[in-house]
């Protein structure tokens, strides 16, 4: 992200942004990017509007342009309230808000997004994830993370780096199907259930059908995704003898980003 910004050149190789070299004309490049590293870059002494103010004149907004811009972005951060409190007044998630909200403003169409919701709360962060959902058409943006829920819900395209190597890239559910051991069955038992007997129906469709957890009321299987054309009959089957196997319910979801990332990482 620092070579793609201009903080640091390329060691080799190159990249285009909107059609701009970013060793040659970073420029140009810079001219429709906003920026959000992954610490806090703010004025201890300006408020949160003077901050909108000057980025938004910084990306070539003029006078009307800045005045709406920036009550629009302390309405959409939900940042009327502390519009006249300096940065250094602001809590943890606050701040991170305003970084983002910078980085937005100005109507900047290529944004970069350095881990921004790092430090937040699991409310601060799900606010963050409806804004960015809420204000990415017509924008590109490239968001780092070390959050897989983060990955998974954001991104369109997903890529995965590892020892400063691209490891792949595509979207969610086509790492999952790609990378992903399969489909987790999880069935949520009754006091009556024996584990035992849910096994021996489902060897009859995955013959090499294994316990893969057993916590509580919880039992988990993985289903190969090889076994996939058998699993329609293999859960009406589950449906049907739902009350003698002693199963108040189940269901099947696809393995999660974070086994992608395991394996590949």
């Amino acid at each position: 992200m620092s070579m793609l910004t201009g903080m640091f050149p390329p060691t080799k190789g190159t990249a285009t942004i909107n059609g701009y070299d970013i060793r040659t004309q970073i420029a140009e490049v810079r001219d429709s990017m906003g920026l959000c590293l992954q610490h806090n870059v703010l004025f201890d002494d300006l408020t949160v509007r003077e901050h909108l103010i000057f980025f938004s004149k910084l990306k070539g907004c003029d006078g009307s342009e800045v005045e709406a811009e920036v009550e629009k972005f302390l309405q959409l951060l939900s940042l009327e309230d502390k519009a006249d409190s300096k940065s250094k007044e602001l809590s943890g998630g606050m701040k991170r808000k305003l970084c983002v909200g910078i980085a937005l403003c100005g109507n900047s169409k290529v944004i970069m997004l350095d881990e921004p919701t790092a430090g937040m709360d699991p409310s601060a962060r799900r606010f963050i994830w409806e804004f960015l959902q809420e204000q990415k058409k017509g924008r590109t943006i490239l968001l780092t993370t070390h959050f897989m829920d983060e990955a998974d819900l954001l991104g369109d395209r997903i890529a995965i780096m590892s020892g400063g190597e691209l490891k792949c890239c595509g979207s969610s559910f086509f790492l999952k199907k790609k990378y992903g051991a399969g489909y987790h069955l999880v069935i949520d038992q009754l006091p009556s259930c024996k584990p035992n007997n849910i096994t021996r129906l489902l060897a009859e469709y995955i013959p090499d059908i294994y316990i893969e957890s057993n916590a509580g009321t919880e039992l988990t299987y993985l289903l190969p995704e090889k076994y996939s054309s058998t699993f329609p009959d293999l859960l009406s089957q589950l449906e049907d003898y739902s009350d003698r196997l002693g199963i108040r319910s189940f269901g099947i979801s696809l393995t999660d980003l974070e086994e992608v990332f395991m394996k590949v990482g």
